[in-house]
């Protein structure tokens, strides 16, 4: 794959996509357009992996978008039957920016009473310990991903049967996953006891789906049914229809809160909520918290629009879409020249100068991560001759590392690790520049009193560096957490 283009270097990036679908003629048809649907959470590879009962398991894997390789009619001729799962992925684990195919999901793997296909979505904190053991075990693996602990832990277990194994299995595993599973027969989804990461259950016909996301259950014409609690498991048959299991301990849910700032489609429902509707609503908050006298409220598109609809609206600045994105520009731009390099956000955005000369303009964005684009886009907005520069951020300060499933910055690396909010300020060379409180994003996905301090509703470690799960690998390796208050 080309390297990224710059613009995307300094937003977080997506984590992974799953989906999965039982009782459809031509199942892998399906799993293919949920995956163009879940595009956004991964753009490096994907897979599917399909069951026909004369042909067996089959599978293709491919690097680059779903549209890429999942449209061929040959290649979809590989893949029978009416039970199949796939994965997009963005590796928030192994080999980062040098994927090789083998690390490519859906996981395949042979077993006494029949094979299982897995794929999974967050991040296992503790996959460096458990690799260790189990290579010590006499597991041989295959790839550098923390999601094949799972096939090898299934292999190893004395249960009966497969959705018994994989209980088995995920009982050892510590950290986030969402994970669509299948056997000759069955589609498994499972949610970690936290519930970090996000997956719902659909119905299709007299079938079903399993998908990281709602948008992609409305792709197929799917209709959405519910989300998979935190700590279930789903076992789905084309017969017998969803059998629900808890096999953890009951614990208190704590879903990534940056799930509604920036990772799920805006045209997703998340708990109920329409995302679209709570970025609106966090840029009514931002607009209450940290209002500016200013003549035009502009998002940096697109990510930041419904945040910036939000705060126009709340603090009565017309709103103007002052920045606009070149929608063919792709993910992967190959950059043949230093200039051209040098050039960077210029290539996917440009600035509407008509509207913003002689302008005090708010700019709407949703997280400052490093900064780097920050800083690209202020001197494009002075360069078309805005008075005034104000950011206004729709998430609190990133100022520690996700290991739960989103390919985090180094600390260290993170702007608002490192400085205070005016240093990022100064840093960035805006008139201002004011984030979202935490109670204020927690007012805004509908905790009306905010975030409680002594048991946060959502997993937020990103902005307040509270882990919901110890990052055991990464102690290992010298991370410091944060000190007790």
């Amino acid at each position: 794959m080309p390297p990224a283009h710059p613009f995307d270097d300094d937003k977080l990036k997506e984590e992974c996509g799953i989906f999965g679908v039982v009782g459809v003629t031509d199942a892998a048809n399906f799993v293919a357009l949920g995956l163009h649907a879940l595009q956004h959470r991964g753009q490096e590879a994907g897979g599917i992996v399909s069951h026909h009962p004369d042909h067996g398991f089959n599978s293709a894997r491919r690097f680059g978008y779903v549209r890429d390789n999942f449209t061929s009619q040959k290649l979809m001729e590989t893949l029978p039957g009416e039970l199949a799962i796939g994965h997009v992925r963005y590796s928030t684990a192994g080999s980062k920016g040098q994927t090789q195919i083998r690390d490519v999901q859906p996981f395949f793997g042979e077993f006494s009473m029949g094979g299982a296909a897995i794929a999974h979505n967050g991040n296992i904190t503790n996959a460096d310990a458990l690799r260790r053991e189990l290579i010590e075990r006499g597991s041989i693996f295959q790839s550098s991903s923390d999601s094949e602990c799972i096939i090898h832990l299934m292999a190893r277990s004395l249960q009966r049967n497969i959705p018994e194994r994989m209980e088995d299995a995920l009982r050892r595993v510590e950290g986030a996953f969402s994970v669509v599973a299948m056997t000759r027969t069955k589609l498994i989804g499972v949610r970690d006891p936290l519930g970090v990461r996000p997956l719902v259950l659909g119905k299709i016909g007299d079938g079903w789906a399993l998908s990281s996301e709602t948008c992609a259950l409305d792709i197929i014409g799917a209709e959405y049914v519910r989300e998979i609690d935190p700590g279930e498991m789903v076992v789905i048959t084309a017969e017998h229809g969803v059998e629900s299991i808890r096999p953890f301990r009951p614990q208190k849910s704590r879903f990534c809160i940056f799930e509604h700032v920036y990772f799920s489609r805006p045209d997703s429902i998340i708990g109920d909520r329409s995302v679209y509707e709570t970025r609106r609503q966090i840029g009514v908050e931002l607009a209450r918290e940290t209002p500016v006298d200013a003549d035009l409220v502009c998002p940096v598109p697109d990510s930041g629009t419904p945040a910036a609809i939000g705060y126009a609206y709340e603090s009565g600045i017309p709103y103007g879409m002052g920045i606009i994105r070149n929608q063919y520009m792709g993910r992967t731009f190959i950059e043949p020249t230093e200039q051209i390099r040098n050039m960077g956000v210029r290539l996917k955005l440009n600035v509407n100068r008509a509207l913003i000369k002689g302008k005090r303009v708010v700019l709407v964005d949703d997280s400052v991560v490093r900064g780097t684009t920050s800083r690209k886009i202020k001197e494009m907005i002075l360069d078309a001759g805005a008075a005034e520069v104000h950011f206004r951020i729709a998430s609190p300060p990133t100022a520690w590392p996700c290991f739960y499933g989103v390919d985090t910055p180094q600390r260290e690396k993170l702007l608002a690790a490192t400085m205070s909010e005016e240093e990022m300020r100064t840093h960035l060379g805006v008139d201002s520049l004011k984030f979202i409180s935490l109670d204020g994003l927690y007012r805004a996905v509908g905790e009306a009193s905010g975030r409680d301090a002594k048991s946060p509703q959502y997993c937020d470690a990103c902005f307040s560096g509270e882990y919901p799960v110890e990052p055991s690998d990464m102690l290992e390796k010298g991370f410091q957490m944060k000190a007790a208050e």
